[in-house]
């Protein structure tokens, strides 16, 4: 049975990169094979596609329920039906695409959108299963994935409390305790304003899952707020030119782009650390530029010890700051040169 530490995510580890490919191959299987390479050199961990037919999504019809009526949506005047034909990845291309991700050292999965879909991404033998936003509801759906023994990733998008709950009980009754939610904000693209990623540490809490950010905003800031909250998942969509007219190129990355995120993502879980007080290890070192008390002037046995002839100064080999009202007034036990670090050894004692 796969688990999710099979494919290097857990709660607190490094955060999985996912590059989302979705529809952005345009329909042509060289783009699609050029996303992979250039996912593997922007240093994600998976690829993952979108698994459907548009006759699995919606049916072929016209009116209001079947095109995108939103005044702000990307698609605004869309039929459904031709919308998903022309997103959606090719049944045989699938096997072609994961073994090019494979072949460069990525994990490579889809999201399936049926049970068929389900079906056939098992006998192309995929390591996990994403259940896409909009299908949190599809309960038949999570429990299918669910039955096949490998861990599910879960996009909570619009989902309430009881739904996601309904979700991940539907999925362990099933079989499948190896879970990961992804928060999500279902818009394209999202606003930072939306993204509300205080909601990760309670959906862990909650849930008792791991959780990641599936994210739709432009740029990077968000996602890499996430790790901070401790998202251990990224999932991002994924473009060449985002100017090349594909179905989420406005809301998806480039290369370059998604390179820089990698990076900062993996540095802000480098950042986070552990509770350390005292500085780390590596700033032992720099402990020697703090103050202490040295003689700034020649001093004779027996004078006393004043701010004439004291000063707190920079570095720290001398008695400490704190150590100042107690040694002033006191007498000098011995000669002591000018840029001498003072110690209890020179002063009288009490």
């Amino acid at each position: 049975m796969a688990t999710l530490k099979d494919i290097n995510i857990a709660m607190g580890s490094r955060p999985f990169i996912i590059a989302e490919l979705s529809g952005n191959h345009g329909q042509d299987l060289n783009t699609a094979l050029a996303l992979v390479e250039a996912a593997a050199v922007a240093g994600v961990d998976a690829i993952k596609l979108q698994t459907y037919r548009a006759d699995t999504m919606t049916l072929d019809l016209n009116g209001d329920d079947f095109n995108v009526s939103e005044d702000d949506s990307l698609w605004q005047g869309e039929n459904l039906y031709s919308l998903y034909e022309k997103a959606s990845t090719p049944y045989e291309w699938h096997q072609v695409l994961f073994e090019k991700a494979q072949s460069l050292g990525l994990i490579a999965f889809s999201s399936p959108f049926d049970c068929e879909a389900v079906d056939f991404l098992d006998g192309l033998g995929v390591p996990c299963f994403k259940i896409a936003s909009f299908e949190i509801n599809d309960i038949p759906l999570i429990k299918h994935a669910a039955s096949k023994g490998k861990p599910l990733i879960i996009s909570a998008g619009m989902a309430s409390i009881e739904e996601i709950q309904l979700a991940v009980d539907s999925a362990r009754d099933a079989g499948c305790d190896e879970i990961v939610l992804l928060k999500c904000t279902s818009t394209y693209p999202s606003s930072p304003e939306n993204s509300h990623l205080n909601t990760i540490t309670d959906m862990k809490d909650r849930f008792g899952c791991p959780v990641g950010l599936s994210d739709h905003s432009r740029g990077i800031g968000v996602a890499v707020a996430s790790v901070a909250l401790g998202a251990c998942v990224i999932e991002k969509h994924f473009v060449l030119d985002r100017s090349s007219g594909v179905v989420d190129a406005e809301f998806s990355m480039e290369p370059d782009e998604f390179k820089l995120l990698v990076q900062e993502t993996h540095r802000a879980w480098e950042a986070m650390g552990e509770v350390t007080y005292g500085g780390s290890d590596a700033e032992q070192k720099s402990k020697k530029y703090r103050r202490s008390i040295y003689c700034k002037a020649e001093i004779k046995k027996g004078e006393i010890l004043s701010v004439d002839n004291l000063q707190i100064i920079r570095p720290s080999f001398g008695l400490e700051p704190k150590e100042w009202d107690t040694v002033i007034g006191k007498m000098a036990l011995t000669n002591i040169s000018k840029g001498t670090p003072l110690d209890w050894s020179m002063v009288e004692s009490d």
